[in-house]
C-alpha cells in the first residue's frame, strides 16, 4: 500500500523595522509575504523543486504519465523541453511493468502522474483509480529508488488538443497522439510550478521509504539521495 505527502511551499513573513513615535523600541512590520522552498520541509523533493534550489543539481528524467481507462499517455524532460514520448494500449500488470521498463530505459528516476480535478476543485471517480494505480507503480518504482507524484491534471486535455491543432496536426494524427500530449501538458505544468503542489505517492514499507532516501544511485551504500 502507499500512502500520499502533500508538498507545497513554506511561506516566510519578512519582517521590516518601523520607527513608533510614541516609542523608541521598533515596531516589526510584515508588510508583504515570500514564498520560500526549504529541502527540508520535503523529505523527497521533486526534481523540479530541487533544481530551484540548486541549479547544479543533475538528476533524472521525468516522466508524465496521462492515465486513462484504455490508453496511457507518456511523456518526458529534465525541465528543459517536454516532448511527448508514447501511448501505451495496456492495463493492470502489463501496464506497470512497460512503465518501470521505459523508465530504465529512459533513465527516469520519477513519475508524474496527473491527476483529474474538476472544474470546482474536487476530485472525480476517476482520480481514485488513478490513485489506485499510481500507488501499485509506487512500490514497484520505490524498489529503485524512484518516486512517484500525484499532479493535477485539469484542463490539460483541453490544453493537448488546442496544442496539436496550432502545430497543424492532422485528425488521424491528433487522435493517435492524444494521450501522450496530455502527458506532455501535466509535465509541463509539474515543472513550470517547480514541483509545488504535488503529492507523493509514498509507499508504507519502511524498507521501501530507506530506498527512496537512498535514490537510485548505487555508487554507493553511504551516500544519500537528498
Amino acid at each position: 500500500m502507499a500512502q500520499t505527502l502533500q508538498l507545497a511551499a513554506t511561506f516566510t513573513l519578512l519582517p521590516t523595522n518601523h520607527p513608533n513615535k510614541h516609542s523608541s523600541s521598533p515596531i516589526m512590520c510584515f508588510p508583504k509575504i515570500r514564498a520560500e522552498i526549504s529541502l527540508q520541509e520535503h523529505p523527497f523533493p521533486p526534481n523540479a523543486m530541487r533544481r530551484k534550489l540548486d541549479s547544479s543539481w543533475i538528476g533524472g528524467f521525468s516522466l508524465g504519465i496521462d492515465l486513462g481507462l484504455s490508453r496511457t499517455g507518456l511523456a518526458i524532460s529534465k525541465g528543459f523541453s517536454v516532448r511527448p514520448l508514447k501511448v501505451l494500449e495496456l492495463r493492470g500488470q502489463k501496464l506497470e511493468m512497460s512503465l518501470i521498463e521505459i523508465a530504465q530505459q529512459q533513465e527516469v528516476d520519477e513519475f508524474i502522474v496527473g491527476l483529474p480535478i474538476s472544474s470546482d476543485g474536487k476530485e472525480t471517480p476517476q482520480s481514485n483509480k488513478v490513485r489506485s494505480v499510481a500507488g501499485r507503480i509506487a512500490i514497484r518504482a520505490a524498489e529503485r529508488g524512484w518516486r512517484v507524484y500525484l499532479q493535477d491534471e485539469h484542463g490539460t486535455s483541453t490544453d493537448a488538443m488546442n496544442r496539436m491543432i496550432n502545430m497543424g496536426l492532422s485528425k488521424t494524427a491528433r487522435k493517435q497522439s492524444h494521450d501522450a500530449y496530455a502527458a506532455m501538458m501535466v509535465l509541463e505544468r509539474y515543472f513550470s510550478e517547480h514541483g509545488k503542489g504535488t503529492e507523493m505517492v509514498l509507499p508504507k514499507q519502511l524498507d521501501l521509504q530507506e530506498k527512496l532516501r537512498k535514490g537510485p544511485s548505487s555508487d554507493s551504500d553511504d551516500l544519500d539521495f537528498f
